[in-house]
């Protein structure tokens, strides 16, 4: 039996509309999996089942992510799993989104793994109740898939890899292991199964969290087409320099790619994205009114910049608790009636949170500043790390000795300088410490966001009931003091701490003591500041930010045409105008038999010569195709490029009859043996004196770069030279040539890895003019129209030949086959995939023309022998 789940290129090809009653899957969980690619009960239908989807009027969304937040224990008196919902998942707290006007509907559906190993036994069971009680449905993994999945790929590549570190030896960070990344694909690939049990394709957002499922994306757009799929990162995305070392670099940035909407903590994780996307793909992106997008294939893929906020509700709830007041007056009791000052640390046992760099500069502080011995304290609370390894046990016992030499070295009866706590701690008695703590540093040397700072605010904040047991005034002011690390996600967040570097171990014993030292009246505006930011940027915010520009960016699926290309993990959509296609040899060849006059426009750089090229010159198939389009009467064929008429003239000597159009057309010349002509007024090149040494001086500074000097313009070149650099360097050169030459009649223009001066009112649109109009002078209305190009500057010519239809410069039913190379958005109504393309078409015409001409040629011999 076929699922009613399609795919869009069957769709294509049919010219079918998928089918409609594929809408009523139902919001509900069908049955469990049991077979990969079978979701059993998809194809049956009842009245039942469209009646509940077409009743249902609530946003929907489905939230994924390797943990589901969800807690399981054991019951031994009924032998069975019982479920309670994690408050402390991020995942949970995104329902704060309900607070928000747009999403107060809005349901949600969670999909993940449960921390507990389910037996195949109780699995459909287990399945069932979370489904009903939870909205919950699981993944089930066997032991061994799970362990090479996430303690593998996940804890042992990916994870060291997106925190720098590079796995130059075994011991640091895990070789690339094919069979471990195969696991990570086989866990996504059973992800995106689940995601098919619940998913109404057309109506659902599907919003996917952190690395783990880096590759889910694909599956789901490979499915599903307009899919309104987003993807946020939690760990730090890696600058190009360091990501370029993983193998499956390329499978990962198109996967991500194929989301709508891609969010990151911090600009620098969303420029280390798009650098790599830049210089492994060869995307570019740009920032319209506030978004910063990415053009893929036709779709505008977003990039989301939020970092994430802390749960405010469930914070207040554990400062209300009776116990968190109790644990307070304790802290108070020991230490600062005992005269001492806390500084806290809350981090987990692992490699990248700089635990013994904090330590080293604690150690610092009270061996510079005396003053602070037998008064500062610092409090560290070790999490348990969340992987396990030989880098974990090194870093345990570092720090235990570092502890121990510190305490003997300073301690006096009564006093520890450190306090070292690594046994499990309720939420409630941490929230007391951060109560009593006069600083909090957090010095981990990369981290994805740590939300630990906002904790600390929120809890310094207080409320009456803690304001009493700290001996405050009722409204007095609170303050609190941040030592925070420039390599975590929430430090440009937090403009009010002390910034500071964790390697440079004396700045960070001045940043201490800075922070202990600084007047009441600062403390109290920097806490402000800090609980004006954090209070507002909540969790609920956060979500609902990523779900409004979520369903902005998915506003126009529905607008496109969209169909799969590519196999494997390089899948990818593409989406183009309704009426964009692709233009059919077929088709084509058959209208220019037809055709009695025909009007032949072609680019050249790039449209019949690849743009990656090195030898820029004609092959003898192009000289010959265009030989016999020539010799047909019935024809004129220009050749248009930005080459110089001298060149154009060497390289087209052969072809008689070719029209050329050099230097963008300011030189053309109908034919070899006609005069060279000029589109516009002969120009003064004057301009060249100031224009030439500025580009020199950045052909200087930019290794690769060239300068391309024209009779009438001046190129700056940069395909050679690094992407980033020059891209960078043409923009810098753009605005240098505009401001010298603000006075000269020419225009400066940036092309592809270009920055070109030339003349005012040249271009390709003159061209096309000049064309039409010479064959409009000569009576010739054409009925057969092909131009064909490849980059922006063709699209001038699109503008005039599409402008042109309906009018007097061609016949009234003139087929006009405006054309770019590549799926773009275009002036074009067609497109072509490449150079190849462009040739089997040009081909097919020639060989109409070939047989046209000895059809003539023959029929004239039989005339004279008669």
């Amino acid at each position: 039996m076929v699922s009613r789940s399609y795919s869009n290129l069957l769709e294509l090809a049919s010219g079918e509309s998928p089918s409609p009653s594929f809408n009523r899957i139902p919001h509900r969980i069908p049955r469990v999996v049991t077979t990969q690619g079978i979701v059993p009960g998809l194809d049956e239908s009842s009245d039942d089942d469209a009646s509940l989807s077409s009743s249902s009027s609530r946003d929907r969304t489905i939230i994924v992510a390797n943990q589901l937040p969800i807690r399981a224990s054991w019951d031994a008196n009924s032998q069975k799993y019982s479920f309670a919902w994690d408050e402390d998942s991020l995942l949970l707290q995104l329902k704060d989104t309900h607070k928000y006007q747009n999403h107060a509907d809005m349901d949600f559906v969670f999909v993940g793994g449960l921390r507990e190993e389910i037996s195949i036994s109780e699995q459909e069971e287990v399945s069932q109740v979370l489904f009903d009680s939870f909205k919950c449905v699981p993944t089930f993994l066997s032991p061994d898939l799970r362990a090479r999945f996430y303690l593998g790929f996940c804890k042992q590549q990916l994870w060291p890899l997106f925190h720098y570190m590079l796995p130059l030896s075994p011991d640091l960070g895990g070789r690339f292991d094919r069979g471990l990344w195969q696991a990570y694909v086989s866990v996504n690939r059973i992800f995106a199964d689940k995601i098919l049990e619940v998913i109404n394709p057309y109506d659902d957002f599907v919003w996917v969290h952190d690395y783990h499922l880096m590759v889910l994306p694909t599956f789901l757009r490979k499915r599903f087409n307009r899919i309104k799929l987003g993807f946020f990162l939690h760990s730090p995305f890696p600058s190009s320099e360091i990501y370029k070392t993983l193998p499956v670099r390329e499978e990962i940035l198109r996967s991500l790619l194929n989301s709508d909407l891609i969010g990151f903590h911090t600009f620098d994780y969303a420029r280390h994205f798009l650098s790599c996307c830049s210089r492994m793909l060869g995307l570019t992106y740009e920032s319209k009114r506030g978004y910063i997008g990415l053009e893929y294939y036709g779709r505008t893929v977003s990039i989301k910049i939020l970092p994430v906020g802390i749960h405010l509700g469930q914070l207040r709830s554990v400062l209300d608790l009776h116990e968190t007041e109790i644990k307070v007056a304790e802290l108070i009791k020991q230490f600062r009636d005992q005269g001492r000052i806390v500084l806290l640390g809350v981090d987990d046992m692992d490699i990248f949170k700089g635990i013994s760099l904090k330590l080293l500069a604690f150690e610092q502080l009270l061996t510079q500043h005396h003053e602070w011995q037998g008064q500062a304290v610092l409090v560290q609370i070790a999490n348990p790390a969340r992987g396990k390894g030989r880098d974990v046990t090194e870093v345990q016992n570092e720090c235990y000795a570092m502890v121990k030499r510190i305490n003997e070295a300073f301690g006096q009866p009564g006093y520890d300088p450190v306090i070292l706590i690594d046994s499990p701690m309720q939420f409630y008695e941490r929230m007391a410490y951060y109560v009593v703590a006069e600083c909090c540093l957090v010095t981990a040397v990369r981290d994805g966001m740590n939300l630990i700072p906002y904790e600390y605010i929120i809890a310094r904040e207080g409320n009456d009931r803690l304001d009493r047991v700290l001996g405050l005034k009722k409204c007095a002011s609170k303050k609190s003091m941040l030592v925070v690390s420039e390599f975590i996600g929430c430090s440009p967040s937090l403009s009010g701490a002390i910034r500071v570097n964790p390697w440079n171990i004396d700045a960070v014993a001045d940043a201490m003591d800075l922070a202990l030292e600084m007047a009441e009246s600062e403390k109290q505006l920097r806490h402000e500041k800090h609980y004006r930011y954090v209070s507002t940027h909540d969790v609920g915010y956060w979500a609902n930010s990523f779900l409004q520009d979520l369903e902005r960016t998915c506003r126009e699926h529905d607008k496109r045409r969209c169909w799969g290309i590519g196999f494997g993990l390089k899948f990818r959509v593409v989406a183009l105008d309704p009426n964009f296609r692709k233009l059919s040899a077929e088709i084509t060849v058959s209208a220019y038999r037809r055709a009695k006059t025909r009007a032949i426009l072609l680019d050249y750089d790039g449209t019949l010569m690849p743009q990656a090229s090195i030898d820029k010159s004609p092959n003898s198939k192009t000289i010959e195709i265009l030989n016999s389009l020539c010799r047909d009467k019935n024809n004129v064929v220009f050749l248009v490029s930005a080459k110089s008429r001298r060149t154009l003239s060497e390289w087209f000597s052969s072809c008689e009859n070719l029209g050329i159009a050099a230097e963008h057309g300011y030189f053309f010349r109908p034919c070899r043996n006609a005069e060279w002509q000029t589109c516009v007024p002969a120009a003064d090149c004057s301009w060249k004196q100031i224009a030439e040494p500025v580009m020199k001086l950045y052909t200087e500074t930019t290794d690769g770069s060239t300068i391309d000097d024209k009779e009438t313009a001046l190129v700056w070149c940069y395909e050679d030279a690094d992407h980033d650099f020059g891209s960078c360097q043409a923009k810098e050169l753009l605005s240098h040539l505009d401001s010298v030459l603000v006075n000269e009649p020419v225009s400066v223009k940036a092309g592809l890895n270009s920055v070109e001066v030339k003349p005012q009112g040249v271009s390709k649109r003159l061209v096309a003019e000049c064309f039409l109009a010479t064959m409009r002078e000569k009576d010739l209305l054409p009925d057969f129209v092909l131009c064909i190009g490849d980059d922006r500057s063709d699209e001038d010519m699109f503008e005039v030949i599409s402008s042109a239809v309906g009018g007097p410069t061609f016949a009234s039913e003139a087929e006009v086959f405006a054309c770019t190379v590549g799926r773009k958005p275009s002036k074009a109504k067609y497109y072509v995939d490449d150079t190849a393309d462009i040739f089997r078409v040009m081909q097919g015409l020639a060989n109409v023309s070939d047989q046209s001409v000895l059809s003539l040629s023959f029929r004239s011999t039989v005339r004279l022998d008669e």
